[in-house]
């Protein structure tokens, strides 16, 4: 009986792979049920007024939207993986340099998304002692059964991945919304009131800038999962969509938390209403709906570069997130940061190549270089320059001279 790769590792997907809409909505919506992303709500409200705060959402998300929608559209019109896109715009063995980019950076998260699940647990709710020198066993078990659990949904690929944003979708949305809401009305204010207190000193262009960078490296990301829609339409619109409701939930939860119950995250406001069980559901579900597409593209990434199976890359990688993934929390955020930037300019390659060449795509004619060095000096250049300036938008100032140094390779390729 000949084996089929549900995930389609190193081919595109075929319409008997695409997947329904409303699943796809569901892939995407969990993409963006980010945990960290509430941080950023925390700093958006504590700068922020009502609509400064409404503004920024607006701006960053139509910036952030852009950019992954142009990605999901072209993952879904031609049912390729960024690895597979990567090949034809960077070449066969240039396309190891953001293959090893994503995959390092998401093996990264999904570390620190075990240890932000575990170490909330075993201080709020088991009582024990957590410091940056100092971790209980019972949380480093907590971190293991969380690792194998969330390895195992990215190792049996998207079909599993589909089954748990149906569960774990409607859920955080719903619970969430409902404390939030819940914390709103215990509170002696109404929303806008409670978004004025406090010194508000940061810019809506600022607000906007932190919005964009709360989700753009993981965007980068986006045709791994749109490449199984139904077509390029819809996989641009179920990731505008997402993008803009996922991401707008976390920073409402992460703002909500922060000016009403003075936590950190949706999981604290639900403690401070005493909703135990299902805070500790809500965290769980929120981080593993991020943390399994995570791994998975981290299997992706590596399989492009080693040639080995994308399960045994995402067991490889859940292994590597898993032990590390105290040490990166309390370590490595801030490095995770940096890299942040340096995917963006990978992106917009990517989408440039696409467009520019997009008959040779969809056609099969476009063939693929060994290297192409002007794509990867646009990265290396890029990422410098959104790591080094500090004006404006870091990630849009990485993919504007990435932009410029791989379209001055196209035309200097073309005399």
């Amino acid at each position: 009986m000949k084996h089929t790769d549900a995930d389609y590792t190193g081919r595109p997907v075929d319409r008997a792979g695409r997947k329904s809409t409303l699943s796809m909505f569901m892939i995407m919506l969990g993409f963006t049920f980010f945990s960290a992303s509430m941080w950023v709500g925390q700093q958006l409200a504590a700068g922020l007024d009502w609509w400064g705060f409404v503004w920024a959402l607006i701006i960053g998300g139509l910036i952030l939207a852009a950019y992954t929608g142009d990605l999901g559209y072209i993952g879904a019109e031609r049912g390729l993986s960024l690895d597979m896109l990567a090949r034809k715009s960077f070449g066969s063995k240039g396309s190891w340099l953001p293959s090893a980019m994503i995959s390092f950076t998401q093996i990264g998260w999904f570390g620190v998304g075990l240890a932000m699940f575990a170490i909330p647990v075993a201080k709020e709710l088991m009582g024990l002692d957590v410091t940056p020198d100092f971790m209980p066993w019972q949380g480093y078990v907590l971190v293991a059964v969380a690792g194998i659990l969330m390895t195992a949904s990215a190792y049996f690929g998207i079909k599993s991945l589909t089954i748990v944003s149906y569960i774990a979708v409607p859920a955080v949305a719903i619970l969430g919304t409902v404390a939030m809401i819940m914390a709103i009305n215990r509170g002696d204010a109404g929303l806008v009131e409670q978004f004025a207190k406090g010194t508000k000193d940061l810019g809506i262009i600022a607000g906007a800038g932190l919005v964009v960078g709360s989700f753009v490296s993981g965007g980068t990301a986006t045709p791994n999962f749109t490449r199984f829609a139904k077509s390029g339409k819809v996989g641009l619109i179920v990731t505008i969509i997402a993008f803009f409701v996922g991401n707008s939930l976390m920073f409402l939860f992460g703002a909500v938390s922060s000016i009403y119950a003075g936590g950190n995250d949706i999981f604290e406001v639900m403690l401070n209403l005493n909703l135990f069980y299902i805070a500790v559901l809500v965290l769980g579900l929120n981080i593993w709906t991020t943390n399994d597409n995570a791994l998975y593209t981290a299997g992706l990434g590596l399989s492009n570069i080693f040639g080995l199976s994308k399960k045994t890359m995402v067991l490889i990688s859940g292994l590597i997130g898993t032990v590390a993934a105290v040490w990166l929390y309390w370590n490595f955020c801030g490095w995770l940061n940096v890299l942040n930037c340096t995917l963006p300019p990978v992106g917009i390659i990517l989408i440039i190549s696409y467009f520019c060449d997009r008959k040779g795509y969809l056609d099969g004619s476009l063939s693929d270089k060994t290297v192409n060095w002007w794509a990867v000096a646009g990265v290396v250049c890029g990422a410098v320059v959104a790591n080094l300036v500090k004006w404006g938008f870091p990630a849009i100032n990485g993919m504007a001279v990435a932009a410029l140094i791989y379209a001055i390779g196209r035309v200097c390729g073309k005399k």
